[in-house]
């Protein structure tokens, strides 16, 4: 595995994130649940209620998590800077730490605030990655 011992930021910032969408799925359920709405449902499209925010927190992550380890996959295999993969790896994984954050705790508006610019910044780090990736291998 010393072919990708230099990308170990990376692989860590894909595996933390994957344990934050393990561990986001049943918190976000619990709540559901107890709110009443039965498995697989979608609660009312309201930042007012708890349960919608944690519910679009959790969807947010799970919408842009198969991107960013399909990204990063590609970036590593590609042989892409090391320094850069690791950093925009990083970038995801805190912006959707945040991102959950501001998220449960219905901080900003709905659209064009906080969100919209940590989920921005998360995205962009995906982009960029499938650049490089692309640019390494041409």
């Amino acid at each position: 595995m010393e072919a990708f011992a230099e990308y170990g930021h990376a692989i860590a910032s894909v595996a933390l994130t994957v344990v934050f969408g393990l561990v986001m799925s049943p918190l976000a359920a619990m709540r559901k649940t107890g709110a009443g709405l039965a498995p697989g449902a979608e609660p009312e499209a309201d930042y007012g209620s708890s349960v919608f925010r944690w519910h679009r927190a959790y969807a947010n992550l799970s919408e842009t998590m198969g991107f960013f380890v399909a990204s990063v996959a590609a970036a590593i295999l590609a042989g892409a800077d090391p320094f850069w993969v690791n950093l925009l790896a990083s970038v995801f994984f805190v912006s959707r730490l945040v991102l959950a954050f501001v998220h449960i705790k219905g901080i900003g508006k709905p659209d064009m605030s906080a969100r919209s610019f940590l989920y921005v910044a998360g995205w962009l780090a995906c982009i960029i990655l499938c650049l490089m990736a692309v640019l390494a291998v041409l």
